[in-house]
């Protein structure tokens, strides 16, 4: 497979990248339906409204997204240039596919999150939920149920490819690394803003709260967005950021209040748990995503 480039300016990367955002949150709304079953939890009696959490709904648009995942980077394609230079890289390689350092990349920021994760893990375990993860029947429950596929399965493979692996080879020669892990997780950000229609349509909340609730969204997922381009841009791997969104999809915002329902000498050991978690993941962040350690010459940072 030939080495390309990418040598578009700052603007048509920018406006690519829009247009990548626009075509994969496009895809969850090609399909509509209502459920007419009054006793059913996903009851619509509307053609219009659309209830994400529905099987049939979630099946729908495993096909879509699949379809966005081989159509956007097939643009990427076709906007690469040949060349022989030392920047260049197979279409592949620019996509975060590649052989070497993928064991790495599948267990190291894997680590790397779950340390940033400590007060929530600890919050975990004094409630019991780690016991579930030791029972076959949580596995093969959670297997079969289509909103867990796609919270730990479809949504990360899919988001990190569309947000992070198409885009970045468009922004980092463009922009450069530093700008482009910026400007990169906005894409990201703004697509979840869909969420907030859903939930006006759906009688979920009303229309400032809903924004309310979509700007506090806006503002983890883009913390979010950055991180994971980071990864991606570090380790060269796209499991990277999938493996990280994955975990962070599982463990959901931080339940910061529930550490004050425990007793004092308890709830003193969980802050300290949750600061130590974020002090730690700041001073292993770099090492731990070293390029040396994903035999990654891909992204140079």
């Amino acid at each position: 497979m030939a080495n390309v480039v990418f040598l578009l300016p700052a603007w048509q990367a920018i406006l690519l990248c829009l247009l990548f955002a626009v075509i994969y949150v496009g895809s969850l709304y090609v399909w509509s339906g209502a459920v007419k079953d009054k006793n059913s939890l996903y009851y619509t009696p509307f053609m219009s409204e659309v209830i994400c959490d529905h099987p049939e709904i979630i099946k729908k648009r495993f096909i879509s997204v699949s379809f966005v995942c081989v159509i956007v980077p097939l643009i990427l394609w076709s906007l690469a240039k040949n060349s022989t230079k030392a920047e260049a890289n197979s279409i592949l390689e620019w996509l975060g596919i590649r052989f070497w350092g993928v064991i790495p990349a599948f267990i190291v920021p894997l680590f790397l999150t779950m340390v940033l994760f400590l007060g929530p893990l600890s919050l975990h375990y004094l409630d019991g939920v780690f016991r579930l993860y030791l029972e076959a029947k949580y596995w093969t429950t959670s297997v079969k149920n289509y909103v867990w596929l796609r919270n730990h399965i479809v949504a990360p493979m899919s988001e990190e490819l569309i947000f992070r692996a198409c885009m970045l080879p468009l922004l980092v020669p463009s922009l450069g690394p530093g700008w482009a892990i910026f400007v990169c997780p906005l894409f990201f950000g703004v697509a979840h803003f869909h969420h907030m229609i859903e939930k006006v349509v759906q009688g979920q909340a009303g229309v400032a709260d809903a924004l309310k609730q979509s700007f506090i969204q806006l503002g983890y997922t883009t913390i979010f967005g950055a991180y994971s381009a980071y990864l991606f841009l570090r380790t060269g791997h796209l499991m990277a950021p999938v493996i990280a969104h994955a975990f962070c999809n599982h463990m959901g915002f931080p339940a910061f209040d529930e550490v004050f329902g425990y007793p004092p000498s308890v709830k003193h050991k969980l802050m300290f748990l949750f600061v130590l978690g974020v002090v730690a993941w700041i001073f292993l962040l770099r090492p731990l995503t070293s390029p040396l350690l994903y035999s990654n010459d891909v992204y140079r940072m």
